[in-house]
């Protein structure tokens, strides 16, 4: 492999720890509300705060990356992460777990747009898609470990053990990136404020080019958050009356499934880059049916197969969201990308901690499973509207 591909995957480890620590709480969620004295609705109150820091930083993450570089900015993000993993291994209440959540929000939030922006600034726009997928693929292996071996942890050493675990990996992560990684030094741009460059992020947000793939991303992620990194453990050991580690192990099938999905629809996107919005549309629809599918078969009474079946399909379909950052990247200039993808990134965190906040009240009124069709229903209303829009094909 390159070099440029070995600094790539370094970047992304920031990416594998984010998705082990912010899926966490599927795994652990009875314990986790047992000791922090917590509902299921106030629990993902708490985890919803970490998408909404998450979101807000964005604006200054991407700022940061256009102006200071990469590196810089990947390196004191994971400092501020491993920070955020201690604070949740010594959480005593609510409120402390809220701030851990807050502090690995924030430094959660360019954890993805660190290894995307350094592509997008070295590799040439055909194979950006291609790569685009590996970052995803690689990165979603951090569920790995918040699926079966988080549940063993859990039951052998207790939640608090995971959350040490997640502040090892930052911090490895941390010395991988500055060893590997090289970037030409960027020269501060004296001619814009901050404040300019900030709102330049809002503005790339709202422009014509990439407002389709914003409004798709805001309920993209947010399904993938509320599904795998949620509502699924909970859905199988309080519907289907699954034990911890098995409901871990059906966990796999979705986690697998989010590893193999995006570098799938990274080659189909290099290879079909005429139809990426169609195949952006039918994945996300696919993966709103696969949702419904599930409850209705809670319903029903089907087995645990059908579950993995369906998670399977999920993580298989909603994968296609990668296609979001090919359209970006095909929508701005080289000098401009780490701002426009971190505008799409405002979106898909800011939808995940509003459908997050929003699957509490509906699981609260209606149970699991009205809690899981929050995000079907979100997935269908924003795919619809991004099939409306124009923007970059």
């Amino acid at each position: 492999m390159s070099a440029l591909g070995i600094a790539i995957l370094a970047l992304t480890l920031g990416h594998v720890f984010s998705n082990a620590v912010r899926t966490l709480p599927a795994m652990a969620a009875d314990v986790l509300q047992a000791d922090l004295g917590v509902s299921a609705d106030g629990l993902a109150a708490l985890t919803g705060a970490f998408p909404a820091a998450f979101a807000l930083t964005m604006l200054p993450v991407g700022v940061a990356l256009d102006r200071f570089g990469v590196k810089p900015t990947a390196l004191a993000l994971l400092a501020i992460a491993a920070v955020g993993a201690a604070l949740g291994a010594v959480a005593t209440g609510p409120w402390s777990m809220l701030a851990a959540q807050l502090v690995l929000g924030v430094g959660c939030s360019g954890m993805l747009m660190c290894p995307m922006t350094y592509a997008a600034k070295n590799l040439p726009p055909q194979a950006f898609g291609l790569w685009g997928g590996v970052i995803q693929a690689f990165g979603n292996t951090g569920m790995l470990l918040s699926a079966s071996p988080l549940a063993l942890l859990v039951d052998h050493a207790g939640w608090r053990s995971g959350y040490v675990a997640c502040a090892m990996l930052a911090l490895g992560a941390a010395l991988t990136v500055a060893v590997v990684v090289r970037e030409v030094r960027v020269a501060p741009q004296a001619r814009r404020s901050m404040l300019e460059d900030a709102r330049d992020v809002v503005t790339l947000g709202l422009s014509r080019d990439i407002r389709g793939p914003v409004v798709i991303a805001f309920a993209s992620f947010a399904a993938v958050l509320g599904v795998r990194g949620l509502w699924g453990g909970p859905w199988l050991m309080e519907v289907k009356g699954l034990a911890r580690v098995p409901a871990g192990n059906v966990l796999l099938a979705c986690t697998i499934a989010l590893i193999i999905g995006p570098a799938v629809a990274g080659m189909l996107e290099r290879r079909f880059q005429r139809h990426r919005r169609g195949m952006l549309a039918a994945g996300q629809l696919g993966a709103a049916a696969a949702i419904v599918l599930i409850v209705a078969g809670g319903a029903l009474g089907w087995g645990v197969a059908a579950d993995a079946l369906l998670l399977f399909a999920f993580g298989l379909l909603v994968s296609t969201q990668v296609i979001c950052f090919a359209l970006v990247r095909a929508a701005v200039p080289p000098e401009r990308v780490g701002r426009a993808l971190s505008a799409m990134n405002v979106s898909f965190f800011g939808g995940a901690a509003v459908l997050q906040a929003a699957s509490g009240v509906a699981a609260a009124s209606g149970g699991l499973a009205a809690a899981l069709l929050v995000f079907a229903a979100a997935l269908s209303v924003c795919t619809l509207a991004f099939l409306r829009l124009p923007g970059p094909r």
